[in-house]
């Protein structure tokens, strides 16, 4: 038989932040205790809101199937006395089988014959085994920071009110937090607070919605917090700004959502638009609007918690709350504007960076020296990017980044513009620290390149330099991104740089480096080899290679990302040709003679002393291409240079067929080791072949 099962835990506000990651931690541990426990069961349903977490589990197994047991005892040598009669040996294995000896069977092996005992172990309820699977699931959920409450022992993320428990109609005997499970569950804190009993647990979420105003089901209740929006933006003319995170937030703040459509004085539109957005999001979770002109609109759009019976006194309210944080944003943005940038950079003296690569000055002077050398690398004004780069961190310094952080670069635009910089050097400062996220914008301006570069690798070559790369999850200084950021502006925007040398160029400035700087910077490029290498195998760039075609590339360790990249291009073309797989598979063949051969192999193949007609013929054709291939090379024309290599198809054949690598002549044996091991560096000269896959 099969039942519904239902758990729900009712908790103070739990954090909004997290709480779609706790209800998919929840179901995902109960999940893996029902499989673990060997109970079969159906769909999985999550819910959460802001007061509660809930997993519904269809057709969930009554009980656990029963198990055929074996258990091997001692040889019968040694269970039975020369009479024939057990000894302590057998008369124990039997009392632990719970038998006896008599009912104990024996069996052949090749060892001998051994005594066993086959049994069948009973299945044990689900009721039973719930509440213990329930408890580890939610002490193993991601909580960064537990707390008790009142005098009780157990901690969790938030004080625990009720819990319910129901395997179909019947409540599970249970106790968690300190609390009996049972059969009744909360509605709205305002329009229901009362309970509401759950006949089943079929009965969840329906009940508390109809007579609880509760929509249980987060993904539900996401889509409802974005029609009302939409529904509210329309009615005002505009359209809502928002992101999926903002979303998220929204719906874990609310049980019941209901729009608000309200406005602000018009004179605040005279703020960035960047402000006004930061204002209503970050601090209030409003829904700013744009006219279908795509300017920002003096209305915004609230998701209140309830069905206020005066929609105006709510309105008014949040227009209320929100007037004085734009007359702050005002008040900052005509404060900072008295400064210049230029004027802010004493200030950065006094703001540490890290405590062992000094202050922030410290790193905008390194940064300078780094930008404007890649600026002369990939044909910027070195002069832009170095002002670009003394002025890139100035905006720390205003208010209106101390209040709004993710505004930074963002308002360094806007006080460069303000303050008569270059236009290249206030937009620079804005695609500093692009790309920001995943799939994020790279800077479209050749001054914002080698800044945003230059920042970068000056974080990657300091952090390694003090020794606290990142490990595990934690990576605090962002390196992973700075790493991948650089990648792709050098891979995405075709930008030839020997990342080797600026790698070392970089190192050369950290203080402190000193005797390290080569190993430093050998530690840096293998990271962001690693960061490269997740970049083609997990499809991040622009195309997706296996991992064996990355390794044949890695093989030749490109110092460039975009030559290493025009490899991959190449090998994936070559993946497709009717010869690359037997060309494949010789080139591991010769990878092996050669390794097994040392140093045996001659220096070059002596064409006077080859005998066979194959091993002529492979020479010849060898000595043909090789000019053609040398032109290829020295153009970067990677995927041309395997397809003049893939007609060597037919002579490898025939050379492999015909021709006694190893002959017992030294010379001979020599001779055509040289002929391989040329062979093999001309292949390799774009990729390892030997490393694909056959």
């Amino acid at each position: 038989m099969a039942s519904e099962f239902l758990v729900e835990v009712g908790t103070e506000e739990l954090p909004p932040r997290a709480l779609a990651r706790l209800s998919k931690a929840f179901g995902a541990g109960l999940v893996s205790g029902l499989e673990e426990a060997r109970l079969a069961h159906g769909a999985v349903d999550l819910y959460a809101t802001p007061r509660r977490l809930a997993v519904r589990v269809a057709e969930l197994a009554d009980r656990q199937p029963d198990v055929e047991t074996e258990l091997k005892g001692p040889p019968v040598r040694i269970a039975f006395d020369a009479d024939g009669k057990p000894t302590r040996a057998a008369e124990a294995f039997a009392g632990k089988c719970g038998v006896a000896v008599a009912d104990l069977q024996r069996i052949e092996t090749p060892k001998g014959d051994w005594l066993m005992h086959r049994g069948t172990e009973s299945g044990r309820p689900a009721a039973e085994l719930l509440p213990e699977l329930v408890g580890k699931a939610l002490s193993n959920l991601p909580i960064p920071k537990r707390m008790r409450w009142g005098s009780r022992d157990e901690d969790f993320v938030r004080p625990v009110h009720w819990v319910v428990m129901l395997l179909g109609a019947d409540i599970v005997p249970a106790t968690l937090f300190g609390i009996p499970a049972g059969r009744e569950t909360r509605g709205h804190r305002f329009h229901a607070p009362g309970p509401v009993t759950l006949n089943s647990a079929s009965d969840y979420p329906a009940a508390i919605e109809d007579g609880g105003y509760v929509m249980a089901d987060f993904e539900n209740r996401r889509q409802a917090v974005e029609n009302t929006v939409l529904s509210a933006a329309a009615s005002r003319g505009g359209s809502p700004v928002y992101d999926e995170a903002l979303l998220e937030e929204v719906t874990a703040l609310v049980e019941w959502p209901v729009p608000v459509a309200a406005s602000f004085e018009a004179r605040f539109l005279d703020l960035p638009a960047e402000v006004l957005v930061a204002t209503l999001q970050s601090h209030q979770r409003y829904f700013p609007l744009r006219g279908p002109d795509g300017r920002l609109m003096s209305d915004f759009v609230a998701v209140a918690n309830l069905e206020s019976k005066q929609p105006d006194a709510v309105r008014e309210g949040n227009e209320r709350v929100v007037r004085p944080r734009l007359a702050d944003a005002a008040f900052f943005w005509d404060q900072d504007r008295r400064t210049p940038l230029a004027d802010r950079q004493a200030g950065l003296e006094h703001v540490v960076f890290q405590r062992d690569l000094g202050t922030v000055a410290d790193k905008a002077r390194r940064v300078a020296a780094l930008a404007a050398h890649i600026a002369g690398s990939i044909g910027a004004d070195p002069a832009l990017a170095r002002r670009a780069a003394e002025l890139a961190k100035c905006d720390l310094l205003t208010e209106m980044v101390g209040e709004f952080p993710e505004l930074q670069g963002i308002m360094g635009r806007y006080y460069a513009a303000h303050d008569g910089e270059d236009p290249a050097v206030a937009a620079a400062i804005d695609e500093q620290y692009r790309p920001r996220f995943a799939g994020d914008d790279l800077p479209e301006t050749a001054a914002g390149v080698a800044l945003a570069m230059a920042d970068k690798l000056d974080t990657l070559a300091g952090i390694f330099a003090i020794g606290q790369r990142p490990t595990g999850t934690k990576d605090p200084f962002g390196l992973r991104r700075a790493a991948l950021g650089i990648l792709r502006m050098l891979i995405e925007g075709r930008r030839q740089i020997d990342l080797d040398e600026l790698i070392g160029r970089a190192v050369e400035q950290i203080p402190g480096a000193g005797d390290r700087a080569e190993t430093i910077a050998g530690e840096v490029f293998d990271y962001m080899m690693d960061r490269l290498r997740a970049y083609y195998v997990d499809g991040a760039g622009e195309i997706t290679a296996p991992p064996d075609v990355f390794e044949a590339v890695m093989a030749n360790r490109p110092p460039s990302p975009l030559d290493f990249h025009e490899r991959v291009l190449a090998v994936l073309a070559f993946q497709k040709l009717d010869a690359a797989g037997a060309l494949s598979a010789a080139n591991k063949r010769v990878a092996n003679i050669l390794r097994k051969s040392g140093d045996e192999a001659g220096a070059t193949p002596d064409p006077d002393k080859l005998e066979a007609p194959e091993e002529i013929a492979l020479y010849e054709h060898l000595h043909r291409i090789e000019p053609q291939l040398t032109e290829q090379m020295s153009s970067g024309q990677y995927t041309e240079s395997l397809v003049t290599l893939a007609a060597l198809r037919e002579p490898v054949d025939a050379f492999f067929d015909a021709v006694m690598v190893m002959d017992e002549d030294a010379a001979k044996r020599r001779n055509r080791l040289a002929l391989l091991a040329r062979m093999r560096a001309l292949f390799g000269q774009t990729a390892d072949l030997s490393r694909l896959a056959g």
